[in-house]
């Protein structure tokens, strides 16, 4: 069994889609929720999908090690990003070396980096006039968007889309096949 933790900072429409695809798999099992905001609507989420979840602040994830004794507790073997703005320490990146995966929503290398996520990137996009984006699934490194990319997933922009459109392209790639390249990850498939 692998056992996957999730951390998210948001409203959590990742969290949902990622422990419902994984609800009826026997291999792969998501154990766990991290997050560091407590009024977040992931944790509403989490209720309703009876995952347990831990909330924790700035000083604990990077000042101690209480979230990667956690994590070893549950015999967490990855890591998945899934709306989770603050940077990943150094610790928890060499304990999790290539098992913390993240969903960046554009086309890697571009339009990565701190302040750009959400909306950031896509007014960015539409801005400069792409004719595409999408979203990148990579490790986690110890820079924003830096890792590895694992896979890329493209949609066409419209010469009238606005950012808002461009959001709602993006949210459908992320649903459609985040979990399913998670899968692919841990079986060894890419």
């Amino acid at each position: 069994m692998t056992n996957i933790a999730l951390f998210a900072s948001g409203s959590g429409t990742n969290v949902e889609n990622i422990t419902k695809y994984f609800s009826e798999n026997k291999e792969i099992n998501v154990v766990h929720l991290f997050c560091n905001k407590q009024n977040a609507f992931v944790l509403e989420r989490a209720k309703n999908l009876q995952l347990p979840y831990t909330v924790f602040n700035r000083d604990e994830f990077y000042n101690s090690n209480d979230i990667i004794n956690k994590l070893n507790t549950l015999d967490v073997d990855y890591i998945v990003l899934a709306g989770f703005l603050w940077l990943i320490p150094q610790n928890l990146i060499h304990e999790f070396h290539n098992k913390i995966i993240n969903v960046h929503p554009a086309l890697l290398p571009n339009y990565g980096g701190k302040g750009m996520y959400g909306m950031n990137v896509h007014n960015e996009v539409i801005k400069n006039k792409e004719k595409e984006s999408g979203i990148t699934v990579h490790f986690v490194n110890e820079k924003y968007d830096d890792g590895n990319i694992i896979a890329q997933k493209k949609c066409s922009i419209d010469i009238n889309d606005n950012p808002n459109d461009l959001a709602e392209k993006i949210h459908k790639l992320e649903q459609n096949f985040f979990p399913s390249i998670i899968e692919d990850l841990i079986n060894n498939n890419i």
